[in-house]
């Protein structure tokens, strides 16, 4: 029994001194480092698959914009040439005078004087009696007759102008629609839209000028015909005022007899 305590004793220090010389292997602990580890490589598979799936999809946006700037284009870059004489012409002070204007300019020696290049004879401002006298014309009483002939020269410089401007905004807009008809993006489109209503605009801008114009003629012919009717009237009634009163004096100056006439006898 000794024996075999002592042989105990004498072996158990020995495996101590043996068991701690040797690597500890733990099953456990290095399966879950492992898993641990696959988790980790896991986790960064998956972002980095989400990076490629946000280059790809920032890559399939760049796409859709340059599809969309080369269907669309950039406004910015669209540059028309009609739209620079456009404006001017817009801009420009309307060749036609207001009525007003047209009537404080009256000058009556400007009516006797006038025979429009011939068509018309001329009243001249002065005339001759049959004994040879030489009567001046009251030229403030043909004002009426020159604010006439101011419309009607008015409106043919109004009308001679837009006749010009006319044809050059129908060229405008014949180049503009052949533009559209070959525009290849809806930038380009919108913007040529855009200058073909104002060339409409525009061109019927001129025809509201000419008739701005002819409506002044219309208005002082009919002002002139008002005056007419009116001195007509005032010197009627003026004309019967003293036709009463001469009759009315010449009833007092003679008298007519009531009685019969008494011849005196020899």
């Amino acid at each position: 029994m000794k024996k075999i305590i002592i042989t105990a004793l004498i072996a158990l220090p020995l495996a101590f001194s043996a068991r701690a010389q040797w690597v500890v292997y733990d099953p456990t602990s290095n399966i879950q480092q492992i898993l641990d580890e696959a988790e980790n490589m896991a986790e960064y598979v998956s972002m980095i698959d989400n990076q490629v799936q946000q280059i790809t999809t920032l890559g399939n946006q760049l796409s859709e914009f340059k599809n969309y700037e080369s269907l669309f284009g950039n406004p910015s870059q669209v540059v028309l040439s009609m739209v620079a004489p456009l404006n001017a012409d817009l801009q420009s002070l309307e060749p036609g005078k207001n009525l007003e204007n047209l009537v404080s300019s009256a000058d009556g020696n400007y009516a006797l004087t006038y025979n429009d290049s011939g068509i018309y004879a001329t009243v001249g401002v002065s005339f001759q009696t049959p004994r040879g006298q030489t009567v001046q014309r009251p030229a403030d009483q043909y004002k009426p007759f020159a604010a006439i002939n101011n419309a009607a020269n008015n409106y043919v410089t109004v009308a001679d102008n837009a006749a010009q401007r006319r044809a050059t905004i129908k060229d405008q807009i014949a180049q503009t629609t052949q533009q559209l008809q070959n525009a290849t993006t809806d930038a380009e489109v919108q913007k040529l839209h855009g200058v073909l209503t104002s060339l409409n605009a525009d061109l019927a801008s001129t025809d509201d000028e000419v008739n701005q114009a002819a409506t002044s003629a219309m208005v002082q012919d009919i002002q002139n015909r008002n005056d007419q009717q009116k001195q007509i009237q005032a010197l009627t009634e003026q004309q019967n005022a003293e036709f009463e009163e001469s009759v009315s004096n010449y009833t007092a100056k003679f008298q007519l007899l009531n009685a019969p006439t008494v011849f005196p006898t020899p």
